[in-house]
């Protein structure tokens, strides 16, 4: 189910700027990007036996620190939600685009934010075993792209090593700053603490799925990648960066593979959106029927549809405006944005209940916690600073709110 949820071609929507924020090296800033995953994961795992039946970050911080950090760890973590749909909508109109190009961007971005509300406003939601077979469908895929890649691939020995390391490329900066993006691949592993209970033992499951997801997803998504840079290497300049790796599988296999991994990513990239906007909603009115929030607007439900719609509709407006007026670079760092501050409070959550223990497990969450913060801090300026202002609207209305409720 964790490989379901990720998606086993989540590195190719974003290897185009990944490649050009880390100069090149997207097969690194993947692996790199993996350890700071597994360690986190391990903290995941953790918790997930402390409180197999929670599943949330928002408790694991809540309960082993504070209270308010575990609320601002749960809005930085709506981020991810309110932001998921709307990078969705960018990238299904810039594929949709490759199929039909008379059609305007705009007018794509229109269609899928009206698609995504009008999926949830009647409450339809993919079957696992739909996304099952889709997963299927994505490793034939892969399958096919990798053995386009072997026919393709005519380069010199040198050649071969330029994805792990171009020291004419290379910057520490510029490396740290794909790397901050490239966590986007891994985004989803933590719901796998959600499935404790319709887990059997969930205590000893939960935390190996977890790791090994974490694991599964870094090689398939390196091999993937390696791939693509090997067929075009970094320095020439892609069609449209947004969707570039469907143009990597074009050279590498022509229209047939180039039509064939356009298409299914935008079938996924259809799903993702509309299950995270779903997912956002429900988010919304759960702290709404907590009255966390308004529960006047966020904890209604639909009577007709039992839809939370009017948060449906906000997050639909939201992934509009945000699809017209930014880029998907910056929208996936937004939220990664949101993500690390999940990752930070897990692993320090962990930390904190090790070291209480005087245990030595306390090592692996302390390393987690240091590389996601060295990871988050080496997000962009614009995307730390928009981030920070959603972290603070949060914890403002926390700490104003707080007298009021006593």
């Amino acid at each position: 189910m964790g490989l379901i949820i990720i998606q086993p071609t989540a590195p190719m929507p974003l290897f185009g700027v990944v490649s050009n924020k880390a100069g090149g090296h997207v097969v690194s800033t993947i692996l790199v990007a993996m350890v700071g995953m597994l360690l986190t994961a391990i903290s995941y795992g953790r918790m997930a036996r402390l409180y197999p039946s929670a599943g949330s970050a928002y408790t694991y911080v809540g309960k082993e620190i504070h209270p308010t950090l575990g609320f601002v760890t749960g809005w930085g973590l709506l981020l991810d939600y309110v932001i998921n749909p709307l990078i969705c909508v960018i990238w299904c109109s810039k594929a949709a685009g490759n199929l039909i190009p008379s059609v305007p961007y705009l007018a794509w971005t229109l269609f899928f934010a009206l698609l995504f509300t009008w999926l949830n406003m009647r409450n339809i939601q993919a079957a696992a075993a739909t996304h099952k077979y889709l997963a299927i469908a994505m490793g034939v895929v892969v399958a096919w792209m990798l053995a386009a890649t072997a026919r393709f691939v005519t380069a010199n020995p040198t050649d071969f090593l330029k994805p792990f390391y171009d020291p004419s490329t290379f910057s520490v900066s510029t490396f740290s700053a794909g790397t901050a993006l490239a966590v986007l691949t891994y985004i989803g592993f933590d719901a796998i603490s959600t499935l404790s209970e319709e887990t059997v033992d969930p205590k000893n499951t939960i935390p190996k799925a977890t790791v090994l997801v974490c694991l599964l997803i870094g090689v398939l998504s390196a091999i993937e990648v390696y791939a693509g840079q090997l067929v075009w290497p970094h320095g020439q300049p892609f069609p449209d960066v947004d969707t570039a790796y469907v143009y990597i599988a074009g050279r590498a296999g022509g229209p047939w593979l180039f039509h064939a991994v356009n298409l299914t990513l935008l079938i996924a990239t259809i799903g993702s959106g509309s299950g995270g906007q779903m997912a956002g909603a429900r988010l919304l009115y759960g702290m709404g029927r907590d009255n966390v929030l308004p529960a006047g607007f966020f904890g209604r439900i639909d009577v007709v549809r039992q839809v939370p719609a009017l948060n449906v509709l906000l997050i639909g407006v939201i992934a509009l405006a945000g699809a017209m007026t930014m880029t998907y670079e910056l929208g996936a760092e937004l939220l990664n944005f949101g993500a690390f501050i999940g990752f930070l409070g897990v692993n320090l959550a962990a930390f904190l209940r090790a070291f209480r223990e005087r245990s030595a497990a306390a090592i692996a969450p302390a390393a987690g916690f240091l590389l996601c913060l060295y990871m988050w801090a080496s997000l962009s300026p614009k995307s730390l600073l928009l981030g920070a202002g959603w972290a603070a609207v949060g914890l403002g209305y926390k700490l104003l709110r707080k007298p009021a409720a006593v």
